[in-house]
């Protein structure tokens, strides 16, 4: 759902200011989970709306960073940068400060779900040509490193939250992210009102963001691995390239095909492990 939620915010942002898109989708997700939480049981503390609220900001800042280097790079260098990163500083962290030790199946399904990160985000040799570079770094490169170290905070943060607090935490998240995202616009005098052409894709993206944050969170209370869930959760980009070929009619080259191989392998050994 992330790759989902990625591509509807991306395919917005081409119709309208990243500033509308990133609001909007955070107010949309938030209503989402208004609609959640009473089917749901949450412990209201203060400690675990305060870790949501510094999930929250990372979150935001991530995916601002990660607009802006989709805007001034390329897929072929940012995407797959973007996603490591957010899945191996969760893996490090399940392995080194939690403990975690996933079965030898597992182990190898995280492996090929990282090799699908990268494949299913290489542009062919014509796109890669166009990249030009400023002092020998590509553009977007120094954004898409700030967007995955800070989606992957954003998931260490959410896991170290007691499985009792349910979804709360994400109540904390955009009460911080909302108000943050917010006055950045109005210091910068970026616009934040969609309009009504551009409303139902980017509420579109901010409910599968959140239906996605949701799982996340679920997986993790249901006993899950953080060095599973991540990975798991950091191949958005098999989605997303799926999405744009079905949708936009946008041609998968070879190396993208083997990414999705490589997924659907990650996530048939990842589940044979458990």
């Amino acid at each position: 759902m992330y790759g989902a939620a990625d591509f509807c915010g991306g395919f917005a942002s081409k119709r309208a200011a990243v500033s509308v898109v990133l609001v909007g989708s955070q107010v949309a997700g938030l209503a989402l989970l208004a609609l959640a939480l009473p089917f749901l049981h949450e412990l209201w503390r203060r400690d675990d709306l305060v870790l949501g609220a510094v999930a929250g900001v990372a979150g935001a800042l991530a995916v601002g960073l990660l607009y802006r280097a989709l805007a001034i790079g390329t897929m072929g260098v940012i995407s797959p940068i973007t996603a490591v990163l957010a899945a191996s500083i969760p893996i490090a962290y399940g392995v080194l400060a939690r403990g975690e030790h996933p079965t030898t199946l597992a182990t190898y399904g995280i492996g090929c779900a990282l090799v699908a990160v990268v494949f299913v985000s290489l542009a062919d040799g014509a796109d890669r040509r166009n990249v030009r570079s400023h002092a020998g770094i590509p553009p977007g490169l120094i954004e898409a490193l700030g967007a995955g170290a800070l989606f992957g905070c954003f998931f260490v943060v959410l896991a170290r939250i007691p499985a009792d607090a349910g979804l709360a935490p994400l109540v904390g998240a955009r009460a911080a992210s909302i108000p943050l995202l917010l006055v950045a616009c109005l210091a910068t005098r970026q616009p934040v009102l969609p309009t009504r052409a551009n409303a139902p894709i980017i509420a579109l993206a901010g409910g599968l963001d959140m239906l996605a944050n949701i799982t996340f969170v679920l997986a993790m209370h249901a006993g899950g691995l953080l060095a599973i869930v991540s990975v798991l959760s950091a191949l958005y980009p098999a989605s997303t390239v799926i999405l744009a070929a079905i949708v936009l009619h946008e041609r998968l080259n070879r190396y993208q095909w083997v990414g999705v191989g490589f997924a659907f392998a990650g996530v048939a050994l990842i589940a044979a492990g458990k």
